[in-house]
């Protein structure tokens, strides 16, 4: 290192300037100079290499719309392998061949850099093409993302620093029964096991892949529904939202309940019946009312 002597002899015969390459000096031969810009070389190149050598921070991507369905396996034959897709390479795939947008739109809607565009986007692809090709399950979970606001159209009450919010699946003042469809949650702030703040929200026809969405934007920190495919399952966990599904009853019972910490649930209720229509509750290992495998 330089020492304070050797600094002052070299700031008052060079003042502010510095360089990278030490000229041929005249210092009476005993090259105090050249010392000096020779140790000062080896730290700024330490600290360049240091900088190289450190990992640059990976910027979240940006998700308009959560896949709505999460699991693809071929029909003839039961995959022993399972190929994972982060839902970041998903909204890849979706924006430039679903929608057709170029690199640099796609980049755009994502907040992110084209490059790395064209990395997730490969990446995307050669997961797509091994699960086809090899008969492997396909399954789209995590990744380093974050969700575009979704526009909330009714003023939602303002949320304390403490508080827990409680969304239900809401109508008629029960639980609704199957999350997909729901047209309304009933929302409700909770601080040392009270109920301390209630509303209705309309979800404005979300649909099953922006509901998670909308309730991120409503600020909900838990989730009580009746039946839910695993699709919808996954992106709350994404979208960090606590899940307690095979509820029944009173919504207002039930957020009580929860708020208590006597909340009974089924952590496995699920709708899984895609395609078919019957009649009844969903609340466990059937279909309320209509197909919703993948929520």
């Amino acid at each position: 290192m330089v020492n304070p002597n050797e600094w002052e002899i070299f700031r008052g015969q060079w003042g502010r300037s510095f360089c990278f390459r030490p000229p041929v000096l005249n210092v009476n031969g005993d090259g105090l100079i050249i010392d000096i810009c020779q140790k000062l070389c080896i730290i700024v190149f330490d600290i360049c290499q240091k900088g190289k050598n450190m990992p640059r921070p990976i910027r979240c991507r940006r998700i308009e719309r959560l896949p709505v369905y999460r699991s693809f396996s071929p029909d003839d034959i039961i995959a022993a392998e399972s190929v994972y897709m982060t839902v970041d390479e998903f909204e890849a795939l979706r924006l430039l061949d679903d929608e057709g947008l170029t690199q640099e739109a796609c980049a755009a809607r994502m907040n992110i850099a084209r490059t790395t565009v064209t990395s997730i986007y490969n990446s995307a692809r050669k997961k797509v093409a091994d699960a086809l090709v090899r008969g492997k399950r396909l399954l789209i979970a995590g990744g380093r993302c974050e969700f575009a606001p979704v526009e909330i159209k009714q003023h939602i009450m303002e949320k304390g620093s403490s508080t827990m919010r409680i969304a239900v699946t809401y109508e008629n003042g029960e639980i609704f029964q199957h999350f997909g469809r729901s047209e309304q949650f009933k929302l409700y702030d909770t601080e040392d096991g009270r109920i301390i703040g209630e509303q209705v929200v309309d979800t404005n026809g979300s649909g099953h892949g922006a509901l998670a969405g909308f309730l991120q934007a409503a600020k909900a920190d838990a989730l009580i529904c009746g039946g839910i495919g695993m699709g919808a399952q996954m992106a709350l966990a994404d979208a960090g939202i606590k899940l307690y599904a095979g509820v029944r009853g009173s919504a207002d019972a039930a957020a009580k309940s929860l708020a208590s910490g006597t909340m009974e649930y089924d952590p496995d209720a699920r709708c899984d019946h895609h395609g078919h229509h019957h009649d009844g509750d969903c609340g466990h290992d059937h279909c309320a009312d209509h197909h919703c495998h993948g929520n």
